[in-house]
């Protein structure tokens, strides 16, 4: 059973103030993150335009996909902090996550046909599902287990690491958006997966300079028999291999994966306010009440957010004007402009955020999610205005980076803020529940996105039909901010930030990430003191 205790850090060469371990991790994210964002850029070009799927039926197969990669992190995380260890989860996912790219690319077939061809697609979707499970719920742990938990570095280090991840989200919208749509698909999906690889080669080259970060909590009870001869290890491999199996029958069926995410998400919610009410104190639980309150906000976001990879790409493919300096850009390539003001906004916003703090004028969380919601939904609402501009042409090309800029900027007011307030408001025995309630949210938001999307699609339907979709939950989003920025006092009187004093729980690099996956799922072993 891994301990709460903190971990002794032993010394060892570092580079550039940091230990070598932390580039190693940098890396390896990287490339991770380059071979999941290359691929989701160019999914849903490749079911519509290869495998000709209409609009409905392809935004249907992504949204399962993208709400299945948000639930399988929460339990990688809990294996790998009972039996496996993050360092050998994370070798693990990359593995299942490298092979998942490349069954994709060998299982492209002909022009049109599906059949077993679109049975080796799903499978390899199947297994980044699982991969990605192991990999995110983990990779950000060993980061924190690299420092102890009163070194001032930490947070620099996930700063640090935080620029990986969106290194990788910048190149790979690139690299495998350009092969895929002008080369050839299975081009830019193995791309993909040489990413991947590179990234695993990485981590395993050069694992010794993690200095025992990540190791089994108990080697002796991992490696012991358990049935038939085989090993807890070896269990938990066969039931990643299960998993992708169910993973492969669930992606064909979307209905199946809304039913189980609601019920998962309900009971969760139900069982998060049983134990508040049973179990805490006044203050406690109204810091709890409060943290539903964001957590109930999340699927909203993230379902408006989230089209960037669905009906905003195809709208992008189909009604933009794409050329630049003469050259027509492909519509996948613009999957990376997220990644590029991230990198830009977000050292903006942490100083805005302490600007402000230090003078008693930052907005508390609740109304930082109301901007968010606000700023979301005036994206959508500026490209229906910049379409309206230009009526019966291409909508120029100035307006997807508007609605790319402003989305950003909701989503520095949101994932950060909302992560760092799940582990700031709950009780240090509750920090994984809220964590994991997150995750569920954040996948929730992942299928009311592809139903949206849907809404948008169809056949005979043009472009009128998604920007009526757009206008609507543009506005929506926005009269719902407002309505948050409204309650946001009375949130914050739940917050109790008076007492709340410094968190023994938070979780580190939570101010640093602004994907909602990115800090993994788990506090203990590498808390601040």
């Amino acid at each position: 059973m891994a301990s709460d205790a903190p971990r002794a850090v032993p010394a060892g060469k570092e580079f550039l103030g940091h230990p070598r371990g932390l580039f190693v991790l940098f890396f390896a994210e990287m490339w991770e993150r380059f071979s999941y964002y290359g691929m989701r850029a160019i999914l849903i070009l490749f079911l519509t335009k290869h495998f000709l799927f209409g609009d409905e039926p392809a935004y249907a197969i992504y949204g399962a996909y993208t709400s299945m990669v948000y639930i399988t992190p929460v339990l990688g995380g809990y294996l790998a902090d009972r039996y496996l260890g993050a360092r050998q989860a994370v070798l693990v996912g990359g593995f299942f996550i490298a092979a998942g790219h490349l069954m994709i690319a060998l299982f492209e077939g002909p022009y049109g046909q599906q059949g077993i061809y679109l049975d080796g697609f799903y499978l390899g979707l199947a297994s980044i599902i699982i991969g990605t499970g192991f990999l995110k719920a983990n990779i950000s742990v060993l980061v924190g287990q690299l420092y102890a938990r009163d070194d001032a570095r930490r947070d620099p280090a996930f700063s640090i690491f935080y620029m990986g991840i969106n290194l990788g989200g910048w190149l790979g919208p690139i690299a495998v958006g350009i092969l895929g749509e002008t080369v050839g698909w299975s081009y830019g999906f193995g791309a993909a997966g040489v990413g991947m690889v590179a990234g695993l080669i990485v981590f395993v080259m050069f694992g010794h300079e993690l200095r025992g970060a990540g190791e089994a909590p108990d080697r002796a009870l991992l490696k012991a028999p358990v049935v038939a001869g085989l090993s807890r290890e070896w269990l938990i491999y066969l039931g990643a291999v299960v998993g992708v199996g169910v993973s492969w029958w669930l992606i064909r069926f979307q209905n199946a994966v809304g039913w189980a995410l609601m019920a998962c998400f309900v009971a969760t919610y139900a069982f998060i306010v049983w134990r508040a009410v049973a179990k805490l104190g006044r203050e406690d639980r109204d810091r709890i009440f409060a943290a539903l309150f964001l957590i109930t906000l999340c699927p909203l976001f993230w379902a408006l957010f989230e089209q960037a990879g669905s009906s905003l790409n195809l709208y992008t493919d189909r009604q933009v004007d794409r050329s630049i300096l003469g050259w027509e850009v492909p519509a996948s390539v613009f999957q990376s402009v997220n990644s590029i003001f991230i990198i830009i906004l977000a050292p903006m916003f942490a100083w805005l955020w302490t600007f402000l703090n230090k003078r008693g004028l930052e907005p508390s969380a609740p109304f930082k999610f109301g901007i968010g919601l606000i700023v979301v939904g005036l994206g959508f609402l500026v490209l229906v205005a910049g379409a309206a501009s230009t009526p019966g042409e291409l909508t120029p090309v100035i307006f997807i980076f508007l609605v790319y800029l402003l989305h950003t900027m909701a989503e520095l007011c949101f994932s950060p803020v909302g992560l760092s307030n799940m582990t700031r408001l709950s009780v240090a025995s509750m920090t994984g529940l809220m964590m994991g309630a997150w995750f569920l949210a954040t996948a929730g938001g992942n299928f009311i996105a592809s139903l949206i999307a849907q809404a948008t699609g169809g056949e005979g339907v043009g472009p009128e039909r998604v920007l009526e979709v757009y206008s609507n939950i543009g506005w929506f989003s926005a009269a719902v901010g407002v309505g948050v920025l409204a309650v946001a006092p009375f949130v914050a009187k739940l917050m109790h930030l008076d007492t709340l004093g410094e968190s023994d729980h938070a979780l580190a690099g939570e101010r640093e990430l602004a994907e909602p996956a990115a800090p993994g799922t788990r506090t203990n072993g590498e808390l601040k003191a």
